[in-house]
């Protein structure tokens, strides 16, 4: 398991990301994830749980800046993890996060990030009520708020043809066409059909195969801790972002293919190897983030053969 203080840490992390930037709720966020990959997964070797933690690590001590200018804001991470003073008790409704996320679910927002960032905190907040006080409800909203009328997200069309645009500017390409979901779990089948046959394929943007698979999985947490209405008011966003993610094109023969990791991320040892990680490009977030979402999209997942392919896939995304 991963400590608790882990998860205290994440979601006070992501009750003062607004104050820096909407994507600096990555931080936090990772931290929330790395905590309920634990819960998902309690049994698995120790040598995992020391691995993640040792991610989770990394970003309290500010190895991954990406998210926001530390210099301009003048807000350093750690101020990010500072603890909230014991003013107010827990035990707090999260209702006020999900009417946040009510006003922007419905299109596509930074890569979806608007959704992963506030499903992670109605299960932490709902799962362990203590930490639901006043202060984190409050900064989480505001969080969730911020994504109000953002982009879609960015998208690259390689360097011949335009670099990195807006992914609304990407043309939806028919012969990537998605069918309209007919409800959450259709959603969670068709993410896994495109691991299986898309995670090598690489493609910039829109988060990438990550935020696919992270924003599937927020979807499917709203709707099993009380807001499936609401899940399924998301459902066309997540469409429209896997359609644009698969319209863009391969690019790597410009930037190379991407590696697999060669070991399950459930086992010791793809941890033991843990200092050949890529951490550049976001991976330290990313990684521990998608860990728990594919963990979350397995649970609706019953052949055991497609499990089997999916988690091999998943390879692409851990290196």
């Amino acid at each position: 398991m991963i400590e608790h203080r882990y998860l205290e840490l994440g979601v006070t992390g992501m009750a003062r990301a607004h104050r820096a930037s909407g994507l600096a709720g990555h931080l936090g966020a990772a931290l929330v994830a790395g905590y309920a990959f634990g819960e998902e997964l309690p049994d698995l070797p120790e040598a995992v749980f020391q691995g993640i933690t040792a991610e989770l690590d990394r970003i309290l001590r500010g190895e991954e800046t990406v998210w926001y200018n530390v210099q301009k804001t003048g807000i350093p991470i750690k101020e990010l993890f500072r603890p909230f003073p014991p003013k107010s008790p827990g035990g707090l409704d999260v209702q006020p996060i999900a009417d946040a996320l009510a006003e922007n679910i419905g299109k596509l927002h930074q890569s979806g990030h608007n959704v992963v960032f506030a499903a992670l905190a109605i299960r932490a907040l709902k799962d362990h009520p203590a930490l639901a006080t006043r202060e984190r409800l409050d900064g989480v909203v505001k969080l969730i708020r911020g994504f109000n009328g953002s982009i879609p997200g960015m998208a690259y069309l390689g360097k011949d043809h335009g670099g990195w645009v807006r992914a609304d500017r990407v043309e939806l390409r028919d012969s990537m066409r998605v069918e309209p979901y007919a409800d959450v779990v259709a959603m969670v089948k068709r993410t896994i059909d495109e691991v299986i046959v898309s995670a090598g394929v690489r493609r910039q943007g829109v988060g990438g195969m990550w935020h696919l698979i992270n924003h599937a999985a927020g979807l499917l947490d709203l709707s099993l801790y009380g807001f499936a209405d609401l899940a399924r008011r998301g459902l066309e966003a997540h469409r429209d972002h896997l359609w644009r993610w698969r319209s863009l094109p391969d690019v790597s023969e410009e930037l190379g293919p991407f590696p697999r990791a060669k070991h399950d991320p459930r086992t010791a040892e793809f941890w033991q190897h843990a200092e050949r990680l890529k951490r550049d490009d976001a991976r330290l977030t990313h990684r521990i983030k998608t860990l728990y979402g594919f963990t979350r999209l397995m649970t609706v997942e019953t052949d055991p053969r497609r499990k089997k392919q999916a988690w091999g896939q998943l390879g692409y995304l851990m290196a």
